[in-house]
């Protein structure tokens, strides 16, 4: 099973709607992953996270922490599912 890390900076607003959003993807498309949210500073918690998601202008900050970072524009569904199914393959 895939674990898959939202943040934003304040772990509310953002991360919630990117979350809800992930989990109709991964749901969608049969992928057997559990999907948590949090705020940016508490990302040092997690230590067997597969992909993070987060807004693209975050993305630079945690490359390299966690084996994919995925860094997105908008929370457009389309969007999230492209780059997820790219960064699976």
């Amino acid at each position: 099973m895939k674990k898959i890390l939202v943040v934003c900076r304040t772990g509310m607003g953002t991360s919630m709607l990117l979350k809800i959003k992930v989990e109709q993807i991964i749901s969608s498309l049969n992928l057997d992953a559990e999907v948590y949210h949090d705020v940016t500073s508490a990302i040092s918690g997690y230590n067997d996270i597969d992909i993070l998601i987060t807004m693209k202008d975050l993305a630079d900050e945690f490359k390299g922490k966690f084996p994919i970072v995925i860094g997105v524009e908008s929370i457009n569904k389309e969007e999230i599912k492209s780059k997820i199914l790219e960064a699976l393959k």
